[in-house]
């Protein structure tokens, strides 16, 4: 959804989301907090509300016709293929009703994949240093 100033956090984005969307999201924004690190910050990146736990987690973000996750890497909608039937999705983005957030569980499980790949990361790039 266009906004005519950008929002400066999730709060703000949200309270430009009409409903149903406002509410999906915030179901969304919950079950990410809850499956993210306690040290995980929320922001806006590239205009829309994310999580951020040593690099970027997940993004979400309302439109006009569906709400989306990005699970900010694309071999993770190819690992959750089977469990992402139903949903359409594209390279980088799962798409989902306004009036009906993705499943508790699929969320959780790919916030929890991409905490384990930035922690991942991070040990090699701090390896790498060494």
């Amino acid at each position: 959804m266009r906004k005519a100033h950008a929002p400066k956090n999730i709060d703000e984005y949200l309270a430009g989301v009409p409903e149903p969307a406002r509410s999906t999201l915030n179901k969304v924004r919950a079950t990410i907090r809850s499956a993210a690190p306690r040290d995980a910050t929320e922001a806006i990146s590239w205009g829309m509300p994310a999580f951020r736990y040593k690099g970027p987690l997940v993004g979400f973000a309302a439109f006009t016709n569906h709400c989306s996750l990005f699970p900010m890497n694309s071999s993770l909608i190819v690992t959750f293929k089977n469990e992402l039937e139903g949903f359409e999705t594209s390279k980088g983005t799962i798409h989902f009703p306004l009036d009906k957030p993705l499943p508790t569980a699929l969320t959780k499980k790919l916030v929890k994949a991409r905490v384990a790949e930035n922690e991942s990361k991070k040990k090699r790039t701090v390896s790498a240093k060494k």
